[in-house]
């Protein structure tokens, strides 16, 4: 299926609507810290990001996001700036009138479920009169207790939990709203999303999609786990933007990022180990991930690179086979600094 979604804006980046699919990252640096964090977001711009998360904690971090997009502005770059808000609805008000969209997470934008309407028409009223969009962030490790209660922590569980949301989107009509399922696993994360865009289409919901994988870690077991599950879906015309989540500086994830696009570009003669990446993720990674491929059945190493050894690329198809969770030969890492992505430094 190919998806059709409106245009939902942040800035003046169009998302969804049929209009290329945009790259995004978000910021590792203090969002209180602005000279830095300015700096940081004219390195991605440099680099190619279309827009920038930065961590939103609370007031203190919407002054400092208001003095960074005007630092910004200033220098004439007018990257969409996005609040990433957890555990505080009154934050993300707040944010809603500095920033150019906001990432609220539905397992904790309030403790008290009976108060979601309520504060989410008050959160539009403000989105509306600044021109701010939204994204509903659904991750698969912090679900409300009552979808874990009634659908256990599963896709089904995050496809109910983004679209309690988007019915009140569209209850309040408010369309300007992004909505993402992440997930570390990236079976959970490909099956929810499929379920999403099916269950939208039933309802004659249009919402545009972010995709990611939670937590992936750095190097290329991090490259892989991304590129499986964003690729996959990309394939099947799911996906309006996308986060690559590395553990690595966000420059890193913008350069590996790009590489995804365009979706029909001719990938049959990697040159390097991150286009081998990215071209065996097209190539394998549906099959592998639903089980149409046998993978016991594969001669290895069943990837070909003309710049690495057999060794090497038996090594890599390992890798590939652990990100599609067909066999576990290695540890795996799910690698979170903090909700803000600023709290731990793993890299």
């Amino acid at each position: 299926m190919t998806m059709k979604t409106h245009t939902v804006y942040a800035g003046k980046l169009a998302i969804g609507g049929g209009h290329p699919i945009s790259v995004q990252t978000m910021c590792n640096t203090d969002t209180l810290n602005v000279e830095q964090s300015v700096a940081q977001c004219m390195a991605l711009v440099r680099e190619g990001a279309q827009m920038v998360r930065l961590t939103t904690q609370g007031p203190s971090q919407v002054i400092a996001l208001a003095q960074i997009k005007e630092k910004l502005r200033l220098q004439g770059v007018d990257i969409p700036l996005v609040a990433d808000v957890h555990f505080s609805a009154s934050t993300a008000m707040e944010a809603a009138r500095v920033a150019d969209k906001v990432r609220i997470n539905p397992g904790n934008f309030s403790r008290d479920r009976s108060r979601v309407n309520e504060l989410l028409a008050e959160l539009f009223g403000i989105c509306r009169q600044h021109n701010t969009s939204l994204r509903i962030g659904v991750n698969h490790g912090s679900l409300p207790s009552h979808i874990l209660e009634t659908y256990g922590n599963s896709a089904q569980g995050m496809c109910q939990a983004a679209l309690e949301y988007l019915s009140i989107c569209r209850k309040m009509d408010f369309p300007h709203v992004v909505v993402s399922l992440k997930s570390s696993n990236t079976r959970i994360m490909v099956q929810a999303n499929r379920l999403l865009a099916q269950k939208m289409e039933a309802l004659r919901m249009d919402y545009p999609l972010h995709l990611g994988v939670t937590e992936s870690g750095s190097d290329r077991q991090g490259r892989l786990k991304s590129a499986v599950g964003i690729i996959t879906l990309l394939k099947e015309g799911i996906g309006d933007t996308f986060r690559v989540s590395l553990t690595e500086a966000p420059e890193a994830e913008i350069r590996f990022g790009k590489l995804f696009l365009p979706v029909t570009k001719d990938r049959s003669q990697p040159v390097s180990w991150d286009e081998l990446i990215v071209s065996a993720s097209y190539q394998w990674a549906p099959g592998l991930l639903d089980g149409t491929i046998d993978w016991q059945k594969l001669p290895m190493p069943f990837v070909k690179a003309p710049f690495a050894s057999k060794e090497e690329l038996t090594d890599f198809c390992m890798d590939l086979l652990q990100a599609t969770r067909c066999v576990f030969t290695r540890p795996e890492y799910i690698s979170c600094p903090g909700c803000g992505r600023t709290k731990f430094n793993l890299e």
